[in-house]
């Protein structure tokens, strides 16, 4: 997820989550949980000497020894300290490389990266900023050779440009911007496909493949779908309806089963400016998605930013995006049938009976999970019969019982309250006002919904909540102390039948975040968790080919937590359910995210966005200056280099499955 591109990350309570703009009286998932286990009694456990609140999980809290005893954890690899420093570090017995950063060519013909020389062409053909979602996809069907996808979220021009930072009695000022500026940060976001490859043990950038590209926020897009042609995305640009330039703040994504990209629009909010015209009959739909916000000075110079210019534009934004890897020169598209708002990432599985399941997060305070069920059916020896899947189907929405079921709602034109009478004329209206049609029937308000990922092997769904410190003291009681949830929740879903298509399933809470020794915390990791093994703010997460979970974090911070954030390993089945373990750590101030496995399982690669971001808050990384001598930062910077996020592959030294 995405930060205020002009301000400095100060804590996890300051993140760019959003207020919430959800104003129904829909219950809270906090609330239900509360429901659901007021009736249970707090059960005491001990990690070390200290405390830790009871869990919500209907296993009962294990000691290390029983774990192993009865089967033990799934991850056998020697922990990493938790802690905070300038580096990465990966557990003993792997290496971890870095493989591409910002301002690596990208394209055959891209120049050498040089910070204080940057330009939008330049960018364009060179790796972008702030890499979040990473995905694989293999070429001839190798586990060694193929197509690293990777999403460019935003922008942090503090990091970014040598020189516009100054600072003055403990105040710190950014340049205003100025169209060069802006031009290299459009470039910088988007996405990068490119060929890679296993040479000798380790992962190499074929920097000639001739399926590498850039997208960014200047390449014309298609709109697809229920939407298209539709009157309310029709700019003076485009008088169709049908063609959008650019995509923008891609946080997390996917690969489809038929070996397409995918990636989704979140935080789209941010890039707008203006005011509507008095009157104007989009107002309420964007408020309900926080438009405009401002952040972004991209409006001063391009009017499709400013909304009192083309007050439809932002209609064209906060979608699902598919793009076909396999020609460099095709259009990605926009695949309205998805949704729209503020997508975390697309998550997908093929379904028993043929038709393909995709798990939608709505990254935001107090707002929803979703599931899209494909109308036709995956062909497996007919890649050009799936190139249209995603343009019909059914937009479900959850909604939570106390008696821990849950059912998923269909946002059908027509169907329930979705009608005229609400505003809704057809199912293009439905799908431009997703929340406020979500909002109508009733779905339940979640603690900021990220990665949504299915579980192939066990069948289950894993919901990634980030956290709500909006929650208030009165949604929550003695069995569920979570006021002001600073930490996260990891939900897991069983879809009815084992059927990833089913309208209902039971949900369990797998893990409440945070620090187990402190009690009022409410912490629920299993008494064979180490002081390293706990986590707080799960963003991301993945699941290998052994079905094993792992969670990637964004808020660990000196004050938050007194840890960075990284990669942890987490056991969901038998004795150890809920232990974790941590097996990667990031610089201080950066966020990880991907992840992602190779199907051999021989290789992990990860994302770390802005490392370096929010370093005043380490005593030992305060700086005068963000470009003062940076050498020892990350892995090959030079001296007065920005810090630069980077894809890392981690590989078992030599050779061999990640954590067997």
């Amino acid at each position: 997820m995405s930060k205020h591109p002009h301000e400095f990350r100060t804590s996890l309570l300051e993140e760019n989550d959003g207020p919430g703009h959800n104003p129904t009286a829909n219950p809270t998932m906090g609330e239900i949980i509360a429901t659901r286990f007021s009736r249970r009694a707090l059960l005491k456990g001990s990690l070390a000497v200290s405390a830790i609140a009871a869990t919500v999980s209907p296993i009962a809290l294990i000691t290390a020894d029983n774990a192993r005893a009865e089967g033990g954890s799934a991850f056998t690899f020697a922990e990493v300290e938790a802690g905070i420093d300038e580096n990465h570090h990966v557990a003993e017995g792997y290496d971890a490389d870095v493989l591409l950063r910002w301002g690596d060519a990208v394209l055959a013909d891209a120049p050498e990266f040089d910070p204080k020389n940057q330009t939008a062409e330049a960018q364009a053909k060179q790796f972008g900023y702030n890499n979040d979602y990473v995905g694989f996809i293999p070429i001839d069907g190798s586990a060694t050779h193929g197509l690293l996808v990777v999403n460019h979220e935003y922008t942090n021009e503090h990091l970014m440009f040598p020189g516009i930072v100054t600072i003055a009695e403990g105040k710190v000022k950014v340049a205003d911007a100025d169209q060069k500026r802006v031009d290299i940060e459009m470039a910088a976001h988007g996405g990068t496909i490119v060929e890679i490859r296993k040479v000798d043990g380790k992962w190499q950038v074929v920097r000639d493949g001739k399926l590498n590209r850039r997208i960014t926020a200047a390449t014309e897009m298609e709109l697809t779908g229920p939407v298209a042609g539709h009157d309310r995305v029709k700019t003076s640009a485009d008088q169709t309806g049908t063609r959008v330039i650019g995509t923008v703040n891609n946080c997390a994504g996917g690969v489809t089963p038929w070996g397409t990209y995918i990636m989704a629009e979140e935080n789209f909010h941010g890039y707008f400016i203006g005011e509507l015209p008095a009157g104007h009959a989009e107002a309420a739909n964007y408020e309900r998605l926080g438009i405009p916000e401002g952040a972004y000075s991209w409006g001063q110079f391009y009017d499709r930013y400013d909304i009192s210019k083309e007050p439809n534009e932002p209609n064209r934004f906060g979608w699902i995006v598919e793009v076909d890897v396999e020609d460099p020169t095709s259009a990605p598209k926009k695949r309205t049938a998805l949704g729209r708002f503020k997508h975390e990432g697309a998550e997908s599985i093929v379904a028993k009976d043929g038709r393909v399941v995709f798990y939608l997060g709505d990254d935001e305070r107090f707002d929803y999970v979703y599931k899209f069920v494909t109308a036709g059916t995956y062909n497996p020896s007919d890649r050009a019969a799936n190139m249209t899947l995603l343009d019909e189907g059914t937009l479900f929405v959850a909604k939570f019982s106390e008696d821990g079921s849950f059912e998923w709602m269909p946002l059908v034109h027509g169907q329930g309250s979705l009608t005229a009478e609400n505003g809704f004329d057809s199912q293009a209206d439905v799908l431009i006002e997703t929340r406020r049609a979500a909002d109508l029937l009733g779905a339940t308000k979640m603690d900021r919904p990220e990665d949504v990922q299915p579980n192939g092997v066990n069948g289950k769904v894993y919901v990634m909540l980030t956290n709500n410190t909006k929650r208030k003291d009165e949604q929550v009681d003695a069995a569920n102390p979570r006021a002001k949830n600073a930490f996260g929740h990891i939900i897991e879903l069983a879809e009815e039948g084992g059927d990833f298509t089913a309208a209902k399933g039971k949900w369990e809470v797998l893990l409440k975040c945070g620090d187990p020794a402190v009690a009022e915390v409410g912490a629920t990791f299993s008494t064979g968790t180490s002081p390293n093994g706990w986590f707080g703010m799960p963003d991301n997460c993945a699941v290998d080919a052994a079905g094993r979970l792992w969670v990637s974090t964004d808020g660990n911070s000196p004050k938050a937590t007194g840890r960075t954030d990284g990669l942890w390993a987490v056991d969901t089945e038998g004795a150890a359910r809920a232990t974790s373990k941590l097996f990667f750590r990031v610089p201080v101030g950066a966020e990880l995210c991907g992840p992602l496995f190779t199907s051999d399982d021989e290789t992990a690669f990860v994302a770390v966005q802005h490392p370096g971001d929010g370093g005043e808050d380490w005593e030992k990384f305060g700086r005068p200056s963000y470009y003062e001598d940076l050498s020892t930062r990350w892995p090959d910077f030079k001296d007065d280099m920005p810090v630069r996020p980077a894809v890392v592959a981690i590989t078992r030294k030599g050779g061999g499955k990640i954590a067997v």
